[in-house]
C-alpha cells in the first residue's frame, strides 16, 4: 500500500489526478442520472436514454483512465497505441452495456451482483488494455501482486455498486455511486503502481504512437461531453423530483378520498397514510410517516402476498389493540420509483355480523337456547369425544304436558311466553347440563355429563316445571315428561341415541306424563310394531279393510230403536279385528283420520238409507274434519249419494274438537244445522267449558259420558251430575242420550230421570250392518 501511495504521490501530476477524479465523479453522476431517467421514460424513449447512459458510463471509465495516464510522469518519452486505445473504449462500452442491460427491470439481488462483477471485469479490461496501449522509450515490467490486489479490492465494489443501485432506499442508491467511483480509483492506482518502467535510450517510440498532446484534446472533448451530460442529468433530476412531488400529492389526494385505509410505502417504510387508516390506527397521518410497516401491521410479510390478492391480518393501534383487517397491495410508479400501495379493510363489523348470523343460525330466536342445528352438531361432537375418552353421557328429551291446551285456550302469545319461562327455569339448572336446546314446539333436549345423577336431575327438572307459572294474570299449571337414553349403552352414534331418547319420551307421555323413563329394548319392539301398524293403516283404505259397526240407541221406556251410532272397525288381514282405541290415535297422528272419517260418513249414510224412515244414524266427527272448511260439502255429497234425508243424520262433536278453532267450528256447525242435520255434544261432562259451548253452539242433543252412568244410581255424586244435565237439557230444549248402560238398574234410573235415549251393552254391542238390519226387522215384527 505504501508503494501505491508513493507512486500516486510522486509519479503523477496532482492537478491532473484531481481532474481525473472530478471527471469520474461527474461522469458517474451523469450516467446514473440518465439511467434513472431511462427507467422513468416510456418504452419508446427508454432504449434511447439507456443507450446514452451506457455510453456515458463507458466514456466516464475511459476518460478517467486516460486522464490518469496523462497525469503519469514516467521520466521518458511516452505515447499511446491508437488501435488499443480505441479498442479499450469500445470494449468498455460493450461490457458496460451487457452488464447493465442484463439487470434492467430486475429486483433480484443475486442477478445484480453477477452483473456488477461482469461490469468490474469490463472496466478492469479497459484499464489494463489502456495501460498496455501506453508505450515509452524503455522497458515495461508488471507487478502481478498489485494487479491481483486491484482485482480483489475493486470487483466486489462493482458488484456491491450494482446491487445498491437497484435498492428502493435512496441511501443505498447514493452509496452505489461512491462504490463505483472507489472501484474505478482502486483499479487505476493499483494498476499504475503495478506498471514498472526502465529507460533505454536504444528504444524509440513507434511511429504510429499518439503523443499526449494529441490524446489530451480528445480526452478533454469526451470529458466536456460528460460535463454537459451531467448538466442534462441535473435538469432531468430536477424535473423528476418535481414530477415525483406532483405524483405523490396526487396519490395522497386520491388516497384521502378512499373510504378504506391506504398506506403508501417505499419498501417496508411507510411514506404516507390516508385519513381513514390513521383514524383506524388511532393516530394522525403524520405520526405514521417514515415508520416501519411492521409497526402498523405486525406479522405481515407483504412480499409473500400475491399482488391483488387479499389476506387476513391484524392492525396494531396506538392503544395496543389488535383489529382484524384484510390487506391487499399493488405496486405503482411514482416518478422514477416503484411504490407499494396497501389497502387495509377493517373487518370488525363483518366479523360481528358473522358472529350475529352464526348466533341466529345456531340459537332459538324465542328462548335464546341452542336450536336443533346446534344441538345436532354438539351431539355429534360429544359422541366423538365420549367414544375417544370412554366417558359417556345421558341425553334427555323433554316435552311439556298440557302445553297444547295452553296454546288453544290462552293463545299463542301466552304459549310463547310460557316457553320462555320454561327455558329460564331450565337454564337456571345449566350446571347439570353441558347443553340445553329447544328442538321446536314444546320439545327440549339436554346433554347430561354426570351419568351417576341422571335420575336425580330428571326428578329436579320435573319438580321445577310442575311449579305454577303466572303469565298475564293467568296461573298456568303444566308438567314435563322426560325420555332418557345413555351413551354408549343405548346407542353408539347420534341418530341411535336420539331415536332411543325419543322412544323413552313417548313411553313417559303414555305413562301419564310428569314422569321420566329410561330407554329399554322393549320400547324399540313396541315402536317397530307401531311403525308396521302405520304402514298397514295407510294401506287399509285402499284395500277396503275398514268396516262400520252400529250400536243401537233406544227409548229407555219402550225399548224402541230410535237410531244407531256408527263406529269404525278395522279388520286386519293377519291381526284380525283391531279396536278403534288402537288405530284411531295413530290415524290422528299420521293425518289419516280425515280420510277415514269421510269414508265412515259415506258408508253410514248408505247403510242408514236401508233402515226404516224413522231411524237415525249418528256419526262422530274428528277435530280434523271439523277444521276442514269443505266439511258441509262433504256431508252434502254423502247424503246425495246415499239418498238419506239430512234429518236422519246426526253428527257427534266432542269438546276437544271444538277447542281447536271455535270460530271456524261455530260457522261450520251453523251451516250443517241449517241443512237440517242434527248436532250432538259427545262425552258431555268431561270438559271444563261445556256450559259455555252449550250456550254458543247449535246442539240438539247431549250425550252423557258413560263414566257417570257406570256408578249410578249408587254414587250420589254421579246421580246429581246426571240430574243436573237432564234438567239443563230440558231447559235448553235438547234431548239427552246416556252412553254405557249395561244393567236394568241403570236403565230404570235413566227412565226415572227423564232421559230420552240410551245405548250400551244392555241393549246391544256394536254389530255390523247385516245384524243391525235383522235386529230392526225382529223389533218391527214384535211391534206388529
Amino acid at each position: 500500500m505504501q508503494y501505491v501511495y508513493t507512486c500516486l504521490r510522486e509519479a503523477h501530476d496532482q492537478s491532473l489526478l484531481l481532474l481525473a477524479g472530478l471527471v469520474c465523479l461527474v461522469g458517474v453522476y451523469a450516467s446514473f442520472a440518465v439511467a434513472r431517467h431511462a427507467a422513468r421514460a416510456d418504452e419508446g424513449a427508454k432504449r434511447k436514454w439507456a443507450l446514452i447512459a451506457i455510453m456515458a458510463a463507458g466514456c466516464t471509465a475511459w476518460s478517467t483512465h486516460m486522464i490518469g495516464l496523462l497525469a503519469f510522469q514516467p521520466g521518458m518519452l511516452s505515447g499511446f497505441d491508437p488501435v488499443l486505445t480505441v479498442l479499450s473504449l469500445g470494449l468498455t462500452i460493450v461490457g458496460i452495456g451487457l452488464s447493465v442491460g442484463s439487470i434492467i427491470g430486475s429486483r433480484s439481488r443475486p442477478r445484480r451482483l453477477i452483473a456488477g462483477v461482469f461490469l468490474g471485469i469490463s472496466i478492469t479490461l479497459l484499464h489494463y488494455l489502456g495501460q498496455y496501449s501506453y508505450v515509452v522509450t524503455g522497458h515495461v515490467r508488471w507487478n502481478y501482486g498489485l494487479i491481483a490486489w486491484s482485482l480483489i479490492l475493486s470487483i466486489p465494489l462493482f458488484g456491491a455498486a450494482l446491487v445498491g443501485a437497484g435498492e428502493r432506499r435512496p441511501a443505498f442508491r447514493n452509496w452505489a455511486s461512491l462504490l463505483l467511483i472507489a472501484g474505478i480509483s482502486i483499479l487505476h492506482f493499483f494498476g499504475m503502481a503495478a506498471l514498472q518502467l526502465e529507460f533505454d535510450p536504444r528504444i524509440e517510440l513507434p511511429s504510429s504512437a499518439l503523443s499526449p498532446e494529441i490524446v489530451a484534446p480528445v480526452v478533454a472533448t469526451v470529458s466536456a461531453g460528460l460535463v454537459l451530460l451531467a448538466l442534462v442529468g441535473v435538469r432531468l433530476a430536477i424535473a423528476a423530483k418535481a414530477q415525483l412531488a406532483r405524483d405523490r400529492k396526487k396519490l395522497r389526494q386520491l388516497a384521502d378520498l378512499a373510504v378504506e385505509g391506504l398506506a403508501i410505502c417505499d419498501g417496508e417504510t411507510i411514506d404516507a397514510v390516508n385519513a381513514s387508516l390513521a383514524r383506524l390506527a388511532g393516530c394522525t397521518s403524520e405520526s405514521l410517516a417514515r415508520k416501519a410497516l411492521s409497526t402498523l401491521l405486525p406479522n405481515v410479510d407483504i412480499s409473500a402476498i400475491p399482488e391483488h390478492e387479499e389476506e387476513d391480518a391484524e392492525l396494531l393501534t396506538t392503544s395496543g389493540q389488535l383489529i382484524p383487517v384484510r390487506v391487499l397491495w399493488k405496486s405503482v410508479s411514482v416518478g422514477s420509483r416503484q411504490q407499494t400501495v396497501i389497502a387495509v379493510r377493517d373487518q370488525s363489523e363483518r366479523i360481528r355480523n358473522e358472529h350475529k348470523i352464526r348466533s341466529l343460525a345456531y340459537s332459538d330466536t324465542l328462548t335464546g337456547l341452542s336450536n336443533r342445528l346446534q344441538f345436532n352438531e354438539a351431539l355429534a361432537s360429544r359422541c366423538t369425544e365420549a367414544a375417544m375418552s370412554g366417558a359417556g353421557f345421558a341425553l334427555f328429551f323433554l316435552d311439556l304436558d298440557r302445553f297444547k291446551t295452553v296454546n288453544d285456550t290462552l293463545g299463542h302469545m301466552v304459549g310463547d311466553e310460557l316457553l320462555v319461562r320454561v327455558s329460564k327455569r331450565l337454564s337456571a339448572r345449566r350446571a347439570s347440563a353441558s347443553l340445553i336446546a329447544r328442538l321446536g314446539g314444546d320439545e327440549f333436549a339436554l346433554i347430561i355429563d354426570d351419568k351417576g345423577s341422571v335420575a336425580e336431575i330428571a326428578v329436579v327438572i320435573i319438580e321445577v316445571l310442575s311449579k305454577p307459572f303466572l303469565i298475564d294474570g293467568s296461573v298456568i299449571d303444566i308438567a314435563g315428561s322426560i325420555g332418557i337414553s345413555m351413551f354408549p349403552e343405548d346407542g353408539g352414534d347420534p341418530s341411535t341415541v336420539t331415536r332411543h331418547a325419543d322412544l323413552a319420551l313417548y313411553a313417559a307421555k303414555h305413562a301419564g306424563g310428569s314422569t321420566y323413563r329410561f330407554y329399554e329394548q322393549s320400547m324399540s319392539v313396541t315402536a317397530e310394531h307401531r311403525r308396521l301398524l302405520e304402514i298397514d293403516l295407510r294401506r287399509a283404505l285402499s284395500r277396503d279393510e275398514f268396516e262400520v259397526h252400529y250400536q243401537p240407541q233406544v227409548d229407555p221406556k219402550t225399548g224402541k230403536v230410535q237410531g244407531a251410532e256408527a263406529l269404525a272397525r278395522w279388520r286386519h288381514p293377519t291381526r284380525g279385528m283391531i279396536p278403534p282405541a288402537k288405530f284411531i290415535p295413530v290415524a290422528e297422528e299420521i293425518g289419516l283420520i280425515g280420510d277415514i272419517g269421510t269414508w265412515i260418513l259415506r258408508a253410514a249414510c248408505v247403510e242408514a238409507s236401508t233402515w226404516p224412515h224413522d231411524i237415525t244414524v249418528a256419526v262422530n266427527l274428528s277435530s280434523v274434519q271439523l277444521r276442514d272448511t269443505s266439511l258441509p260439502l262433504t256431508v252434502l255429497s254423502a247424503l246425495e249419494a246415499s239418498g238419506l234425508p239430512a234429518s236422519r243424520l246426526e253428527l257427534e262433536i266432542t269438546e276437544s274438537a271444538l277447542m281447536q278453532d271455535e270460530a271456524l267450528a261455530f260457522e261450520t256447525l251453523q251451516t250443517l244445522r241449517a241443512m237440517g242435520i242434527r248436532i250432538s255434544m259427545d262425552d258431555f261432562g268431561t270438559g271444563y267449558s261445556s256450559l259455555n259451548y252449550l250456550r254458543r253452539f247449535p246442539f240438539s242433543k247431549i250425550k252423557i259420558d258413560q263414566s257417570f252412568i257406570r256408578h249410578a244410581p249408587r254414587d250420589q255424586e254421579c246421580v246429581a251430575i246426571i240430574q243436573a244435565i237432564t234438567t239443563l237439557a230440558s231447559k235448553l230444549h235438547m234431548s239427552v242420550t246416556v252412553e254405557g248402560v249395561e244393567t236394568n238398574e241403570q236403565r230404570a234410573f235413566t227412565v226415572a230421570e227423564g232421559c230420552d235415549q240410551i245405548q250400551g251393552y244392555l241393549i246391544s254391542r256394536p254389530v255390523n250392518g247385516a245384524l243391525l238390519r235383522r235386529f230392526l226387522r225382529e223389533q218391527s215384527q214384535e211391534a206388529a
